[in-house]
């Protein structure tokens, strides 16, 4: 079994410590694989004046030179050819600009291996026949969106009696009909079947203001469960905490804290963070996770707020080794969590908005001076 392969099917997805050296050879082969494979991405490298000899031990990670999500937005850079891709998929593109992602089938296997850990460890599979209330796309062949793929795949985490979409195919764009899934919910409540929520937070939150404007109070089946994520992008003015949406969850439909769960994920890093029973985000064995300075780019330490650099093995056919999101983020050690996983975990406070990620001193300076306020509080 190569490198890779013995990564991302390891049993146990948060024993840092036991995988480190695992980690280490994977990444190198990656970074070597890319630079062989992608003349365009080992242009960029010797540009940085990067070289794989530099990575010698654990802690030279961070000397890869991290690509911006925003390039690859611009200029995908592909490591295998067109025909070799055998699953290609898109960001929503909510910014003006989507990033393209092609896996290969390598890709693929290893990320099956991820998946798989991730939902046995995580207690997501069940036998229990369940109704769907997807708080998304409703799939379409024309839609390649990689979020609409990951929320219909989720529901095959339970065997799936019906699924009801909130954005729902026109042929030409997506509706938003609450009204319609409202009844919907009514009618799988009067069912003695859990009713699992899959999808953005912000439509979740919308749904729950329409029941509750309509004076709608339910309590469903008690296995029930609500799995979120692609953060809130356009509807962030919206955001409210997590403790107010639990609290309004449990309000409206009886599911309070413990039946929320929330998913965090790029599509140019494709790993999947789910969070704890704290609702932290602890970084898993196929990936690591360095918080840089606004400023400097340079790595900074626990409780320091900073841009999210995400590096991982995991692709073959795109150089994503080393990617640079626009979020904001700081890295906690895994023991203040108090769930009792060792790895460590970082929280997302929000999107800097820039246009080139190495001027972003100025945007980034706006969520500090608001990290900074809330703590003071």
């Amino acid at each position: 079994m190569t490198t890779g392969l013995r990564l991302f099917y390891h049993r146990h997805p948060f024993n840092i410590a036991g995988t480190e050296t695992l980690f280490f050879r994977a990444m190198q082969k990656n970074v070597h694989h890319h630079i062989t494979h992608c003349p365009e991405y080992a242009a960029i490298l010797d540009r940085q004046g990067f070289s794989p000899d530099y990575l010698r031990r654990p802690e030279d990670l961070c000397k890869i030179p991290p690509l911006p999500t925003l390039y690859f937005k611009q200029h995908p850079l592909y490591s295998a050819q067109e025909s070799r891709l055998v699953l290609k998929s898109t960001t929503s593109g909510t910014s003006g600009r989507v990033s393209i992602m092609g896996l290969d089938r390598t890709s693929v296997i290893r990320g099956l291996g991820m998946i798989l850990t991730t939902v046995f460890t995580h207690k997501l599979l069940s036998p229990r026949p369940t109704n769907y209330i997807v708080l998304g796309y409703q799939p379409a062949k024309r839609n390649k969106i990689g979020a609409v793929r990951t929320a219909y795949a989720t529901t095959f985490t339970a065997p799936a009696l019906h699924r009801a979409y909130a954005l729902r195919d026109t042929g030409d764009t997506y509706d938003l009909d609450l009204g319609n899934l409202v009844r919907t919910l009514q009618g799988y409540a009067k069912q003695r079947h859990p009713v699992r929520f899959i999808g953005f937070p912000a439509y979740y939150l919308f749904f729950l203001r329409e029941l509750q404007r309509n004076g709608i109070r339910l309590r469903l089946h008690p296995k029930s469960l609500v799995v979120l994520g692609g953060g809130w992008k356009q509807f962030f003015t919206e955001r409210i905490e997590k403790t107010a949406l639990y609290a309004l969850s449990e309000e409206v439909l009886g599911l309070g804290e413990a039946r929320v769960r929330e998913f965090f994920g790029v599509v140019e890093h494709n790993i999947a963070y789910l969070d704890c029973p704290n609702h932290h985000f602890h970084m898993p064995i196929y990936s690591r996770v360095i918080i840089r300075d606004v400023n400097t780019l340079e790595p900074v330490g626990f409780g320091t707020p900073g841009l999210l650099n995400l590096l991982t093995p995991m692709i073959t056919s795109m150089p994503f080794c080393s990617i640079m999101t626009d979020d904001l983020a700081t890295l906690y050690p895994g023991a203040s969590c108090g769930c009792g996983i060792a790895s460590p975990f970082f929280e997302i406070h929000g999107r800097v908005g820039l246009n080139d990620i190495k001027t972003c001193a100025a945007g980034a300076a706006t969520l500090l001076a608001d990290i900074g306020a809330r703590t003071d509080s």
